[in-house]
């Protein structure tokens, strides 16, 4: 009974650091030693230095930072450096002070509830997350952040606190921990003790000339130039890496410093009446198989006769058969007792059929109803377009300030770093430095995206010769002499699929692939699957 009242007691305790209790991992062989034969000793290995769980801060870290920062080695100050390269403020900062964050900082583990920083009193501390989610409040209790529907959160690899090291300002928001978080924390008496406000200095200094040669600052003064300074950090983004998700609905200010990024745009291939047209164009070719002879080809007659069909307007002849009998019943002196629907011409449309093809193709599949009529449900898709690219010295997320709403653009767009370096401010503390000099520069450097329906026309275009250039390649190139036998290599394990990213209409009504698919997540609608090229049914190439 007491060991498993002292398990209950370890488990619910674990995590508050006033207790330090440490659960321990038992192993079968925790430390296990080998003779070294060159060394002529004995090398022991204990297993449970390098034991932790799944993204808390290892064990042989927090001893580490247990110590005095002038007890620490450099060993142990490069062990810490490399741990924490995998949060992404961190990496920021050049490896001098990197070195130094190392040697200074303390470890702390708080729960859910936990107020880390209070509105309204003087900062001491710089924090690191790195594990778990704080949320930014503007009350002193931080009780709003466990009320608002949509807080303003900072997770893994987040920092906050940083102006408290160099000057002991109050704080202007409320910090509280939305659960179990663990934090490396730089106090203001060690950060100066170590000489770390050096280099935070020239860190401030390399962005003041940043800014001073951009032609967007060029008639500020240096007061107010510093002023943008205090107002953010240079961060690194590598290439690929997402920037933010929506420009539209974000609250803050991009300035790219050195390299370039991406602006992409989700378009719903689905709501493109461009596209409904394409896609039904190409399933009437359902049946024919690219690049070998069609097996049943109808009679040469036959298909006049469906031409000549297809070729004149789609229109309703009944009203030529309710003339002939209208005709015939003045003769016989009758006319009509009930009041019938006339169009222009005072003649019904409703006795008779339309005149349709013989030979349809039938595409047996779910249907999804959009505005322009019926489509498979499969074809629904969506692909990211590239619609700009954004260089050194740009500014981004500006024009939802100096532009009424009728003349904005609130479509989301996505930034997607290249390899760039960029500092991220405030909108509503930037606008605040903001002359008329400079918001006249800011709206000549306005650009202007192109439509929906655009970026779908131009995806079907470049898929329609990609699909040409390949089927043309495929035609006129020789195929390789290769030998008569070809070892099969084993399957490579993987969630990938070149097929997964192809959207194929020619098993549209068959059985669904085994493949993955890739689904983009949508605000207030369903996932959609997101393709890269489209293979439709298409007429020989010969």
């Amino acid at each position: 009974m007491m060991i498993r009242v002292c398990k209950m007691f370890r488990q619910g305790l674990r995590g508050f650091r006033e207790y330090q209790i440490i659960e321990p991992v038992y192993r079968r062989n925790p430390i296990f030693s080998f003779w070294d034969k060159k060394k002529q000793g004995r090398i022991t290995f204990d297993t449970t230095d390098f034991i932790a769980e799944e993204g808390h801060f290892p064990p042989k870290a927090i001893k580490i930072t247990q110590k005095k920062p002038s007890w620490r080695e450099e060993h142990e100050i490069q062990v810490l450096r490399n741990i924490l390269q995998s949060l992404d403020s961190f990496q920021n900062y050049t490896e001098p002070l990197q070195l130094l964050l190392a040697k200074v900082m303390r470890f702390e583990r708080f729960g859910r509830r936990r107020v880390i920083i209070k509105k309204g009193q003087r900062g001491s501390s710089f924090y690191f997350i790195y594990l778990g989610t704080v949320a930014v409040t503007e009350d002193e209790d931080g009780s709003s952040a466990f009320l608002d529907p949509h807080p303003t959160l900072l997770r893994k690899g987040s920092c906050f606190g940083e102006k408290a090291l160099l000057n002991t300002s109050i704080r202007w928001a409320t910090v509280v921990c939305m659960e179990q978080t663990e934090f490396l924390v730089v106090d203001r008496e060690d950060f100066l003790a170590n000489n770390l406000d050096e280099e935070i200095q020239k860190d401030a200094q390399y962005r003041f000339e940043l800014f001073r040669n951009m032609d967007l600052f060029q008639s500020w003064s240096d007061e107010r130039l510093w002023q943008l300074v205090a107002l953010g950090k240079i961060e690194k983004f590598s290439y690929g890496q997402l920037i933010t998700k929506d420009l539209a609905e974000s609250s803050r200010i991009i300035i790219i410093c050195k390299g370039s990024c991406e602006v992409l745009r989700l378009i719903d291939l689905g709501t493109s009446p461009y596209y409904y047209k394409w896609i039904w164009q190409h399933l009437e070719l359902i049946d024919d198989k690219p690049l070998q002879a069609h097996l049943n080809e109808p009679d040469p007659m036959v298909r006049f006769k469906e031409f000549q069909i297809k070729s004149y307007p789609v229109q309703d002849f009944s009203s030529l058969k309710l003339l002939h009998l209208q005709e015939a019943r003045k003769k016989q002196e009758i006319s009509f007792s009930e009041p019938t629907k006339t169009s222009g011409n005072s003649l019904p449309r409703i006795l008779g059929p339309k005149i349709k093809s013989k030979c349809t193709h039938s595409v047996r599949c779910s249907m999804l109803k959009t505005k322009f009529g019926e489509l498979p449900k499969e074809a629904a898709v969506g692909a990211y377009m590239k619609i700009h690219t954004v260089e050194q010295g740009e500014v981004m997320g500006f024009h939802q300030a100096f532009f009424p709403e009728n003349q904005c653009d609130m479509r989301p767009f996505i930034l997607v770093s290249l390899g760039a370096e960029l500092i991220q401010l405030r909108r509503e503390k930037f606008l605040e430095l903001v002359d008329d000099e400079t918001r006249k520069r800011l709206t000549e450097m306005e650009v202007e995206y192109p439509s929906d329906e655009e970026l779908c026309q131009k995806f079907l275009k470049e898929n329609s010769w990609n699909i040409f250039r390949k089927d043309f390649m495929r035609l006129l190139v020789e195929p390789h002499q290769r030998p008569t036998f070809i070892p099969i290599p084993p399957q490579k394990k993987g969630i990938y699929n070149p097929k997964s990213l192809v959207l194929d209409l020619h098993n549209i009504n068959k059985i669904k692939p085994r493949h993955p698919i890739f689904m983009a997540p949508r605000k207030y609608l369903p996932p959609l699957r997101i393709v890269q090229a489209i293979s439709a049914p298409r007429h020989k190439i010969q």
